[in-house]
């Protein structure tokens, strides 16, 4: 917009302003002005220049300084309430920009609605939040505590979110597609394919078989968009930022996208099964999506072969294919072909600060809602050598022992850390399965090997970890100034309980209690451990 006309916006809007300030319908003023309604509308919506003898007239009527409304024409006052709106992250994925909002603000009872429906909204959503991080708890607390402590007592899912709907789906399906498998090999076959691609190669089967156009053109500032497929105008936008590795994935993952609505496969694999989530079919397709890419990429009959020959050594089977060590641990999760089926394994992907933002379970490990997880386990430890392989046997608290090993990959923007990413790569199998690996580590012992860990500390039935972060729902908490444990979060058992009163010249009962109700803020599970050992 050009001076002129942001001019004529500014003065209609501030005229609209006085107006309805006034309660002043449109048609009383312009008679009043003597000019015809539809003018006055185009004038106040900044489609009109306003004559200067019109204008003063128009400043006589609403009782305006002259001086002082031309002082402020250039200010662009936003109502302050809807200002502060632009700094919320839902009007920013909105894209609702000031000059938007300073059309609102012409007009006053529409903005106060405006701002005070949005804050109801806010608050809505964060008691609805609270509350259902609370039934999610006490459901869990109520199933994980069942007489058979085994906490597989069904219940309601409060926190079911798209992610882990999507979760569930590619385990019933054991993360293996043969729809996509064998699309992805029809096409190798036709383009005559070598083993390992080059993002020549994917661009070329892109443009032939599916009449698209490549380009390459940096996002907008402040978008991080690295791919965008325009099906109108045929063509695939990608980031001049990405790397031969990654821009090969993406435009893999977009012909992958091609394919699935050329054949409706989501709509083959899917079925007529319904999601509980209306976000999770377009989640699905995304996953399905990347999944075609590493069928494309990692052929199956061929990096089956390279895998037994590796022994799943990952870094080598980048080398081979050309591919990121993270869409080789994908690829070796989608080895469920009966007829040529690899270990199960388990995927995790976390960042520094302990987020995991994907997993996949194939080994039957439960990871805990919300993306917490043990600090325990490799694939956050593996921060500590970024530059190695990080490999642990873990034991759970049922006695289940796994094999797991992570590395992190970095991928540095302008090279700094800080403006890419960092991510640990973790893949873990059961522990017996550990000598057919090229990481497996040699034990005599694996009860006494195995690292004693958990699913998070909020669900963790260990009494003894010394790295807890927060209370186990498992126990009640109880504390005692005298007794210090490794670890302030850790429960205090029954036994170390009355060794506390002993030491402060308590007189306990024939129980070991001070009275009836001393011992309820203690670990009653431990003291049927207690009972049953006696």
């Amino acid at each position: 917009m050009n001076n002129d006309n942001a001019l004529n916006a500014n003065v209609g809007l501030k005229l609209r302003g006085l107006r309805l300030q006034r309660n002043i319908k449109q048609a009383d003023a312009a008679k009043d002005l003597g000019v015809s309604p539809a003018y006055l509308n185009l004038i106040e919506k900044g489609k009109r220049v306003m004559p200067f003898p019109l204008l003063w007239k128009a400043l006589r009527y609403f009782e305006q300084d002259p001086e002082q409304f031309m002082s402020t024409l250039g200010e662009g006052r936003v109502d302050e309430a809807l200002a502060k709106l632009l700094d919320e992250p839902l009007l920013k994925s909105l894209d609702i920009d000031s000059e938007s909002l300073q059309s609102l603000s012409a007009e006053p009872k529409l903005a106060g609605t405006v701002a005070a429906l949005f804050n109801l909204y806010k608050n809505t959503r964060t008691q609805l939040e609270n509350v259902l991080a609370q039934l999610n708890v006490e459901e869990r607390t109520r199933t994980q505590g069942s007489p058979s402590g085994l906490g597989n007592t069904p219940g309601v899912r409060f926190d079911y979110s798209p992610f882990d709907e999507v979760s569930d789906f590619l385990e019933k399906h054991r993360n293996y597609f043969p729809e996509l498998e064998e699309q992805a090999e029809g096409l190798r076959r036709d383009f005559r394919l070598e083993q390992q691609l080059t993002s020549s190669n994917l661009i070329r089967m892109l443009e032939e078989r599916f009449d698209f156009k490549v380009q390459i053109e940096r996002a907008a500032s402040g978008s991080s968009v690295v791919r965008r497929l325009d099906l109108d105008t045929r063509t695939l936008t990608l980031s001049p930022d990405l790397t031969e590795q990654p821009l090969k994935f993406q435009v893999a993952a977009s012909i992958g996208l091609m394919v699935m609505d050329r054949e409706k496969l989501v709509e083959r694999i899917l079925g007529a099964g319904r999601m509980r989530h209306g976000e999770t079919e377009r989640l699905i397709k995304v996953n399905l999506a990347n999944y075609f890419a590493g069928a494309l990429m990692l052929p199956y009959g061929e990096f089956f072969k390279e895998v037994q020959r590796t022994r799943y050594d990952v870094e080598l089977l980048s080398n081979i294919f050309g591919t990121t060590y993270e869409t080789v641990a994908h690829r070796i999760c989608n080895l469920s072909d009966p007829k040529r089926q690899g270990l199960p394994f388990h995927f995790l992907r976390a960042d520094i600060a302990g987020n995991i933002s994907k997993r996949y379970s194939g080994t039957g490990i439960r990871f805990a809602s919300g993306g917490g997880s043990c600090a325990k386990w490799a694939v956050h430890l593996a921060f500590l050598n970024p530059s190695q392989i990080t490999r642990q046997y873990s034991i759970m608290p049922d006695g289940t022992t796994y094999f797991c090993f992570a590395k992190v990959q970095l991928q540095p923007i302008e090279g700094s850390i800080v403006k890419g990413t960092a991510y640990s790569i973790g893949l873990g199998t059961h522990a017996e399965n550990a000598k057919y690996l090229a990481y497996g580590l040699p034990t005599n012992d694996l009860r006494k090997d195995a690292i004693p860990s958990g699913i998070s500390c909020r669900f963790c039935e260990r009494t003894d970890c010394n790295q807890r972060a927060a209370a186990s729902y498992r126990f009640a908490f109880a504390f005692d100034e005298y007794t210090k444990k490794d670890c302030f979060f850790s429960p205090l058992l029954v036994h170390e309980k009355e060794k506390a009163e002993r030491n402060g010249n308590a007189e306990p009962d024939g129980n070991g209690a001070e009275g009836g109700e001393k011992h309820d803020s203690l670990d009653r599970g431990a003291r049927r451990r207690k009972v049953h050992e006696n």
